[in-house]
């Protein structure tokens, strides 16, 4: 069971599916920066809502002149000199000026945002921001809600889902603290690829797929 438990366990476990998934989208992600920058320039990448134990595995923190500032609500904890955390909102970067950074990178945050209001407020500070961004999302449709690792979760009642959560181990093998399973409840809003193409009316959409069905998406410029 400890495996198995291991196994469906979040993405910031390293034995985890989702950890699996992150690792492939990052050597995805990696093709599309290195098509757009050269090892010797000077890069200037902003993370929204990111941790720098996500850039330890990949090739980009090795870059002679790459600098990643990571942004979130709270200051997290960075032990690289070419990482620097700052706190802020995602909805106002306005301690940035405009075309700051050559890129902005985000892996599963968007969504976190409450309402599409505030995915809208996100995507244009995004796009002021950077120059060229890289924004990942679960995709709505797919069969298993990618928090909850239960299928067709987004569709059920939000009373259903907090009493599956919060009452048998039926997500990821363990019961939710129920003030965490609220808070899940009230701040996902998931994206379809309709809704990402509204936020970044200029961007591709780089398909993430599992078995033929698409698992997420990522709107990006590169």
């Amino acid at each position: 069971m400890p495996a198995l438990s291991k196994l469906f366990a979040s993405s910031d476990q390293p034995n985890s599916l989702g950890a699996k998934f992150r690792s492939k989208r990052l050597k995805d992600f990696e093709k599309l920066f290195f098509n757009n920058f050269s090892e010797n320039q000077a890069i200037r990448i902003l993370d929204v809502g990111g941790t720098d134990y996500f850039w330890k595995e990949s090739s980009i923190l090795n870059l002679p002149q790459v600098e990643i500032t990571l942004l979130n609500l709270h200051l997290e904890q960075s032990s690289h000199p070419a990482v620097k955390a700052v706190t802020g909102d995602a909805t106002n970067m306005s301690q940035f000026e405009d075309g700051s950074f050559d890129l902005v990178f985000s892996n599963s945050v968007i969504e976190h945002l409450y309402d599409f209001d505030n995915q809208e407020r996100m995507a244009k500070e995004i796009q002021r921001v950077g120059q060229k961004y890289f924004i990942q999302t679960p995709n709505k449709f797919f069969p298993v809600e990618a928090h909850y690792a239960l299928p067709f979760a987004q569709y059920m009642p939000k009373s259903w889902v907090y009493f599956l959560l919060t009452k048998t181990k039926l997500s990821r093998l363990q019961k939710w603290d129920q003030k965490d399973a609220r808070q899940y409840l009230d701040e996902i809003r998931l994206l379809s690829a309709q809704d990402m193409e509204k936020l970044f009316p200029k961007a591709k959409l780089y398909k993430e797929k599992v078995l033929g069905l698409v698992k997420s998406f990522a709107a990006h410029n590169l």
